[in-house]
């Protein structure tokens, strides 16, 4: 495959990544190399799709909604690494919706590493804290 249909073929995937979280869709393990990598703030550096599961079934218990503006993604790319800058939105369980637009503003970066067409790695750079509840930070910064 040519490097260019690559690079394409590598950014539909990972458009379709973000539709699979946002709808929950357990395809998305079929996205993965057995050994991938996932890096996400709170939840530590883990490996396979096991534990990809497991992150996942965390954050559904956790969020009770979210969306990515796929069609608003941004690229970066380095040969088998592409970074991905975004925007999400949603709820949590218990309804409270994020981001507040103050504090929290909906924004992440995701580095993801690819084996062929495969994700290898995904590393989340985002603030966990959705909703601004962490008064004790904020108050430290602000």
């Amino acid at each position: 495959m040519k490097e260019i249909d690559l690079s394409a073929r590598r950014r539909e995937i990972i458009r379709q990544y973000f539709r699979y979280v946002d709808t929950g869709d357990g395809r998305i393990l079929d996205l993965y190399t057995d050994d991938v990598e996932l890096l996400f703030p709170k939840f530590g550096r883990t490996r396979g799709k096991d534990a990809m599961r497991t992150f996942g079934a965390r954050m559904s218990a956790m969020l009770g909604r979210l969306e990515h503006d796929i069609e608003g993604l941004a690229f970066v790319e380095a040969g088998n690494t592409i970074v991905v800058e975004g925007r999400e939105w949603g709820e949590m369980a218990d309804g409270t919706p994020f981001p507040d637009g103050e504090i929290s503003q909906g924004l992440f970066c995701n580095v993801f590493e690819f084996e062929g067409e495969l994700i290898k790695a995904v590393r989340v750079y985002v603030d966990p804290d959705f909703t601004s509840a962490d008064q004790s930070r904020i108050s430290a910064l602000r």
